[in-house]
């Protein structure tokens, strides 16, 4: 089979995955807090460099591309634009830093700050995971108390008493695995953010990271290099059959 096949196909592959990543920002455009996802390409080396068969740079008909390969997906950690809602539990950090929120047994990063009160007076995400304070418990509040509010060092005041936020900087984020739901893991050993570095804004929202225009020219991109790279495997597919058939009638 051609090689050109094989690049072409390869091309073709790489394309739609990162048509997925795309796709997937962009039905995020929406979501507080989502930051984007990047998918990242590497140029292959050709086939006799990948076995050993020969060195880089000979020049060397064995020595030509060998097309793309869609390395992995990173996230861009930007931060996005705040947006002012004025509901309390509307929370944004304005800098560094995650909220800490407890799924079950376990716990992950986010920066989506909108949260919600519970029946029991807790603060949780929308799917009704716990956001914790410094020392791993669910912030709590006092329903029939006096009134709340957040202070932008990250504490949640009432009645005179601060409860401060579980609020992190990992060391690096690139590190950190999208979990779905809009969470990223967690790594052990993260240290909190103390509360001269904190700056949390009350009654704002950071909205998603994804430019929609710049995600859709994205779209229109790797769609037509997708459409191309289906071209070139048809047109290679259309010329070795004509040269199977001339074989044939010889």
């Amino acid at each position: 089979m051609p090689y050109g096949l094989y690049i072409s196909a390869e091309g073709a592959q790489a394309q739609s995955q990162r048509l997925d990543v795309i796709a997937n920002n962009l039905a995020n455009v929406d979501t507080v807090g989502f930051k984007r996802q990047l998918a990242i390409f590497q140029a292959r080396f050709a086939e006799a460099i990948e076995q050993g068969e020969i060195q880089p740079g000979t020049g060397e008909i064995e020595d030509v591309g060998g097309g793309v390969l869609f390395r992995e997906t990173k996230t861009d950690f930007s931060p996005g634009q705040l947006k002012r809602t004025g509901l309390p539990t509307d929370l944004a950090i304005d800098g560094d830093g995650f909220f800490l929120v407890g799924k079950g047994d376990e716990t992950f990063l986010t920066r989506a700050g909108n949260f919600v009160v519970n029946s029991a007076g807790e603060l949780v995400t929308p799917s009704g995971y716990h956001l914790l304070d410094e020392n791993s418990a669910p912030v709590q509040l006092n329903l029939s108390g006096d009134a709340w509010h957040v202070t932008a060092d990250g504490a949640l005041q009432q009645s005179g008493a601060k409860q401060y936020l579980a609020l992190v900087r990992p060391e690096e984020l690139q590190r950190l695995r999208p979990e779905g739901e809009n969470l990223f893991s967690l790594e052990q050993g993260t240290p909190l953010l103390p509360a001269t570095r904190r700056s949390v804004q009350a009654g704002f929202l950071e909205q998603s990271g994804v430019r929609p225009v710049t995600e859709m020219m994205n779209l229109i991109e790797a769609s037509r290099a997708y459409e191309t790279n289906v071209k070139l495997i048809q047109n290679q597919d259309h010329m070795l059959g004509e040269l199977v058939n001339r074989v044939l009638r010889q």
